[in-house]
């Protein structure tokens, strides 16, 4: 409704539906309709019409006054909202590979625009952190997509694919990941996150057998286990860093791989928080620099781990 306030101040201002649509960027039709609708919801006659020209009412003049302090209020209120969003608190929760890959980018470019900002950093795995954000105790969350139907009042906005690989030691010679499975240890992907549900569901997809030896929650761990020679394991490429320099070979699981989506959870709200959409685009463009990084570096480790 505020928008048709605004037409009906222009339009009254300048004598011409025309001039004011030329003004606000609407078409004369689009004034016409707005007005007509106004006048509708007060029960009144903004403008007199004869033939092309228009000339503002009684009733339009006594309002116009008031029209233009609502629009001087609703203005003002913004500029509240713009200016408490500069300082404040942000709370977001991210995933452990997430506040080591991806935070730390955004987070120093969004720095440099809302210095007063306070950020807290809340951790957990994205099943908890999807709890959060339905409990309101989150302002955004930075995890692995669900595999859940959300409601309409969450949005979801992917930031970008990471690939899952097979990752075994140095001194693995295998060649397929099927015989690497099956002459070691498999390390497993807790099966209680949504990480590790993706690598079950491609192991029951692919048929592939496994000889489960450990199952651990952190991704970074099992990296670890596999380059003390614990065993193999299926996790996100884009967490090994640089696979060469840890000791590890990386192998493509082919035509049957798959991703996982990171990306943004958040409530869908009514009102606009610069400093939370700011943060929202600090984290997108971290995530775009990381993505074009981690493709070279995969291309360059498969291409070590299949010599």
């Amino acid at each position: 409704m505020i928008r048709y306030l605004k037409t009906f101040a222009a339009a009254a201002q300048l004598g011409s539906f025309s001039t004011a649509g030329a003004r606000l960027g609407l078409t004369q039709s689009a004034v016409s309709m707005q007005i007509k609708r106004l006048e509708d919801e007060l029960n009144c006659e903004l403008f007199t019409r004869a033939g092309k020209s228009v000339a503002v009412s009684d009733h339009g003049r006594q309002l116009l006054h008031t029209a233009e302090e609502i629009i001087r209020l609703f203005e003002s209120m913004k500029g509240q909202t713009e200016v408490a969003a500069t300082r404040g608190k942000i709370d977001i929760g991210a995933i452990s590979t997430v506040q080591l890959g991806l935070l730390p980018a955004a987070l120093a470019e969004f720095r440099k625009c809302f210095p007063l900002v306070v950020v807290n950093v809340v951790p957990g795995t994205s099943v908890q952190l999807m709890s959060q954000i339905d409990s309101n105790d989150l302002s955004l969350a930075v995890m692995i997509r669900p595999n859940l139907k959300m409601t309409k009042s969450l949005q979801w906005t992917t930031m970008l694919r990471e690939t899952y690989v097979a990752i075994a030691p140095l001194s693995a010679r295998q060649a397929t990941v099927k015989d690497l499975l099956l002459a070691h240890p498999f390390l497993r992907y807790s099966r209680r996150s949504y990480g590790g549900q993706l690598v079950e569901r491609y192991l029951k997809r692919t048929r592939l057998g496994v000889n489960d030896t450990m199952e651990l929650d952190e991704p970074m761990v099992i990296m670890e286990m596999v380059r003390k020679g614990l065993g193999v394991a299926i996790i996100p490429y884009d967490l090994t860093v640089s696979a060469s320099s840890k000791k590890l070979r990386v192998l493509p699981l082919g035509d049957a791989g798959f991703f996982r989506e990171i990306g943004v959870l958040q409530h869908i709200s009514p009102v606009s928080n610069v400093a939370v959409e700011k943060l929202l685009d600090c984290i997108a463009k971290a995530a775009s620099a990381k993505q074009i990084v981690s493709t070279e570096n995969l291309k360059s480790d498969i291409a070590k781990g299949m010599r």
